[in-house]
């Protein structure tokens, strides 16, 4: 972080141990004597760290944005600026999200109403998509008229 913020490391830990309040346990914490070991076999540029008797910071993102404003140089002001210009955008990009996410609860309330009908218009063109068996001939004579035009009408006689 000394680096980051192109200060000494001893300038750092004097601001840290000046402004306590300014960081809780959920801005920096210590690493434990394990972690120390687990960060200098991982990565060869804290191999300085290894014969250290002090156990090293470690900062969360909140931290990192307070020694921003403890630190007293030029690096440190460039930082705080761009962090809170960060927090700027960040705060613009999720009201577009609650805004979207409101559209499309709007948008799921009036479909809901509409369930119903779409599911009528899908039955009906389904009802339309089915094509009757076509009927068969019937093999054979058969009479379409009920009437025989072709037979005379008997009259009945009546006795005398």
């Amino acid at each position: 972080m000394a680096d980051l913020y192109e200060v000494t490391t001893k300038a750092l830990n004097q601001a840290v141990k000046r402004n306590e309040r300014r960081f809780p346990p959920d801005f920096m914490f210590r690493l434990t004597e394990e972690e120390k070991k687990e960060l200098v076999t991982n990565c060869d540029r804290f191999q300085t760290l290894k014969h250290s008797s002090v156990l090293p910071s470690a900062f969360t993102e909140q931290g990192v944005a307070m020694l921003s404003s403890v630190l007293n140089n030029e690096r440190a002001i460039q930082v705080n600026v761009a962090i809170m210009r960060a927090f700027v955008r960040l705060r613009r990009l999720l009201g577009s999200h609650k805004e979207l996410a409101h559209k499309l609860e709007e948008l799921e309330r009036h479909l809901k109403d509409h369930d119903k009908q779409i599911q009528t218009i899908f039955s009906a063109i389904r009802q339309l998509m089915v094509q009757p068996e076509p009927s068969r001939k019937q093999i054979g004579f058969h009479l379409k008229e009920r009437h025989r035009p072709y037979m005379a009408k008997v009259k009945k006689r009546h006795p005398n």
